[in-house]
This record gives C-alpha cells, sequence and structure tokens, in this order.
C-alpha cells in the first residue's frame, strides 16, 4: 500500500494544479481543437498569438445579423457602428484600468509607436533613451529624434542575465536636467527572451523629467497591466497577441495630461473638427480622434472587445500562471539534454533564474562537436515536424548583438562597407553566428506540445552531420 504523506497544504496545492491542468486542456479541446485535428505543435505565442472558436462565432455572428457604417455619420447604420466602436474603446480602457487615458486605435503596435515619434518635440532640447533590448519599431523612433536635431542613447543589457544594466540606466536618467522634452522608451517585456523588465524603472525616469513610453506588446498577453499602479505616458499594444483575432488592429493609450505634448504635423479624414482650402486653417480634435487617421476598422474593432471579454472570463492571474509553468518546465527539459560529450544541445541564452520571465526564450543548437547549428537548419526540420516556432532575429537586433557577442568596431566595419546588406552576408563577413530560435507558450499550450518540442531537441543528441 502507498502512504499518503501529504500535507493538508500539499494535497490543496496538488488539486488546484490538477484542476488548472485540466481547465487548459478542456479549454484546448472546445477552443482550438484545430490545432489536433490539423496535427499542429504551436509554440510561437509571442509572434501571434491564437484566436479560439467562440471569439469567431461571435464576431461572424454579429456581422451576418447587423449593418454598419461608416461611424463618421449620423445615419442609424453609423450610429450602431459608432456605439459598438465606443463601446469597445471603453472597454480597452477598463481592461487596463486606464480611464485617466485616451485609447487611440491604431493597425498594430508599430503604428502606434510611429505616432510617438512623429510627434514627440525632439529638437535640439531633446533627448531620447532606449534600451538595446528593444523592439525595432521602438529603435526606429530615433530617426524622428535625429531628424529633429534631437540627440539619443542606449542603455545596454547584461549579458549574464539579459536584464537592465541599472548603474548605467541610473546615470542616464539623471542627465540632462534641463532638457525639457526627453523620452524614455523600453519594453516591459522583452519580445525576445521573455524577460520583464522592471516596471518601476516607470516612475523612476518620470521623476528625472522624463516621459516614458513604455512598449506592452509582448507583455500584456500573459501579464496583468494595471495602469494606475504603473503610468507610463504613452503604452503601445498590439491585440492579436493578446488573443489573436482580429489581427491589424492596435492601440496607443496616451495619459490625458500628456495628451497635447504630441504635436500632429499633418492632420486627414476624422482627424479635424473643421479644415479650409482658401485659407491654411484647420482645428484639430480634442480627444483619441485627432491621431485615428481615416476611418476605423469598424468592422474589426467589436471583436477587440469580444477577445477582451474572452480574456477577462478565463483570467489573466490564471493565463499568467499557466504560461509560467509551463515555460519552467520546458526550461528545466530541455537543459537536462546533452550530448554523450556532457555538452548541450541547446544553449538558452539569459540567467537561470526565470522569476520574472515569461512564456519566451530563445537558444542555440549545438551537433555533438560543440558546433552551433543553423537556426534556419532548426526551422526546416522542425517544420517537417509541423512544430511552429520562430527563427531569425525578431526584429530586436540589440539583444542579437548582446547574445552573439558582435562588437561596434565589427558591426561600424561592415555597415560602412557597403550601400545594403543582410544577416547572411553580415555572417559571412564577420564570420560570426547571427540569429537563434525562439520558442514561446500560450493559453492554448499543452504540456503534449512541450513533450513533443522536447522530443525534438532529443534527436539532436550525437549528430555530427552539422559540424562544420
Amino acid at each position: 500500500m502507498k502512504l499518503d504523506i501529504t500535507t493538508p497544504g500539499e494535497k490543496q496545492t496538488l488539486s488546484v494544479k490538477l484542476k488548472e491542468d485540466q481547465f487548459f486542456n478542456e479549454l484546448r479541446k472546445k477552443e482550438y481543437s484545430r490545432l489536433d485535428e490539423k496535427g499542429h505543435v504551436y509554440l510561437d505565442y509571442t509572434g501571434g498569438n491564437l484566436y479560439s472558436s467562440s471569439q469567431i462565432n461571435a464576431h461572424f455572428d454579429l456581422l451576418k445579423d447587423h449593418t454598419f457604417g461608416n461611424p463618421h455619420s449620423t445615419n442609424p447604420t453609423s450610429q450602431f457602428a459608432t456605439k459598438l466602436v465606443n463601446d469597445t474603446r471603453n472597454a480597452v480602457l477598463d481592461f487596463f484600468n486606464a480611464h485617466d487615458y485616451y485609447c487611440i486605435f491604431t493597425q498594430n503596435a508599430s503604428g502606434a509607436l510611429k505616432i510617438v515619434g512623429e510627434c514627440y518635440p525632439f529638437d535640439m532640447d531633446g533627448e531620447l533613451l532606449l534600451l538595446a533590448d528593444n523592439h525595432n519599431s521602438v529603435n526606429g523612433i530615433r530617426e524622428y529624434c535625429s531628424r529633429k536635431a534631437g540627440a539619443y542613447e542606449y542603455i545596454p543589457i547584461q549579458y549574464e542575465d539579459l536584464h537592465i544594466d541599472a548603474g548605467i540606466l541610473e546615470t542616464a536618467l539623471n542627465k540632462f536636467p534641463g532638457k525639457q522634452n526627453k523620452l524614455f522608451a523600453y519594453p516591459a517585456q522583452s519580445n525576445v527572451t521573455g524577460i520583464k523588465h522592471d516596471l518601476g524603472w516607470v516612475k523612476k525616469a518620470q521623476d528625472q523629467g522624463w516621459d516614458v513610453l513604455l512598449d506592452a506588446a509582448a507583455f500584456v498577453p500573459s501579464s496583468k497591466l494595471d495602469l494606475q499602479e504603473i503610468s507610463p505616458d504613452f503604452v503601445s499594444v498590439s491585440f492579436y497577441k493578446i488573443f489573436g483575432y482580429p489581427t491589424g488592429v492596435g492601440c496607443l493609450l496616451v495619459k490625458k495630461s500628456k495628451f497635447n505634448k504630441l504635436i500632429k504635423p499633418w492632420f486627414a479624414g476624422g482627424t479635424v473638427t473643421l479644415a479650409a482650402v482658401k485659407t491654411p486653417h484647420h482645428y484639430l480634435a480634442q480627444d483619441h480622434e485627432r491621431f485615428e487617421n481615416g476611418t476605423v476598422s469598424y468592422l474589426d474593432l467589436p471583436a477587440i472587445k469580444t477577445g477582451l471579454d474572452y480574456i477577462s472570463d478565463i483570467g489573466m492571474g490564471r493565463i499568467s500562471e499557466r504560461v509560467k509553468s509551463l515555460a519552467d518546465y520546458l526550461y528545466h527539459e530541455l537543459n537536462k539534454i546533452n550530448h554523450d560529450s556532457g555538452e548541450p544541445v541547446v544553449h538558452i541564452f539569459g540567467s537561470e533564474n526565470r522569476d520574472d520571465a515569461g512564456g519566451t526564450m530563445i537558444m542555440t543548437f549545438f551537433d555533438a562537436e560543440a558546433n552551433p547549428i543553423p537556426f534556419e537548419k532548426i526551422e526546416e526540420l522542425a517544420n517537417e515536424r509541423m512544430i511552429s516556432i520562430r527563427s531569425g532575429c525578431f526584429c530586436n537586433p540589440g539583444i542579437d548583438e548582446i547574445n552573439n557577442c558582435l562588437t561596434t568596431d565589427e558591426l561600424a566595419k561592415y555597415f560602412s562597407s557597403r550601400d545594403s546588406g543582410n544577416y547572411q552576408d553580415m555572417i559571412s563577413y564577420l564570420n560570426k553566428m547571427r540569429g537563434a530560435t525562439r520558442v514561446s507558450v500560450g493559453l492554448a499550450t499543452t504540456k503534449a506540445d512541450l513533450d513533443s518540442y522536447i522530443e525534438f531537441v532529443r534527436e539532436f543528441r550525437n549528430r555530427k552531420e552539422f559540424s562544420t
């Protein structure tokens, strides 16, 4: 007879864990059955989340049952569309507890970031501070800054744990006390490593006179963002990253107190209350409409509210715990896989302590002779097994440069030697690796998905045909 040696507290913990596993397994069968029906192992949730069947059914029923008109009118169909758009906007503000913000709908998170870059008053008094761990849509803001005669600076990420170098950031935030237009831009969570950067830097920067742009696109799919607890001045969001459908819609959340700091350099349909042709005058809208150029995607926007309701019904806390447990399991199982020589099959970048990491991790595969295997080959072989992962540099060159130890001199030499190029060209020129393999889990992931990937990794044990 097997003795029961668990305490009452341990029994409760085990029961909750089993209940949560059962909940998500049932959710998978009900809402994402197409994955198993088609034999997919989907591990690219940071690239794009998956929509549930109930979301699609609810949205299509709405489209079938009603008639929508362009919201820029007062006819009955336009009024109906306007109401649904307004309901969606309020749902977004509720979801992020952001009622002292304007919600500006955009085509995606990149479109939200473009508004800040285009409209922030960078000039001779302007300064932009960025992390080396930023998506290219944030990096690109430096071009607006430079063209307006502002200056920018990058804060490095530590190679060992891929976190912010706190000392250097502290020093940088204390610079330029006399400047009025200072913008600090960083991700709440890295889109590559899954590292959650300290949100406490928002207030620290603001206390030193900085406006803060928080890229929340990779953070909000599995973490709660309460904008009363953390109050950055600008926040970029991509909705399909949270619940899969629709694509092509994001938003910029702008603190109302900072709304007029964004100076729009042009106007378009829907952004003005009045414009003239015979005189060079126009009046910009005084709310979110100022930045929503043309007609919003009014047929798609109601699906945002449906998606937010779906996530709220599950519970962000529950999703967060689930994603963390899956990522921890994957991380520890992968680290057990070695060649007979004792060398690891995969090297997962960053610290072994993943307490502040989300469901994303990047890795490089090595053959039996400890040579790196090209990430393109890994993806090709994964494709054959219907395993969806992502490879490359993930629109985040800073992290790739850190992980592959590319120096400033090497990069400068490469870019100064040609007018165009790509990663393969750079690899050949520098004789250094670029890119890696990224795996990310989400609310529809099951242990069986992870075991399939783990078995895929095991197949590389002691293989030498990739040696160079």
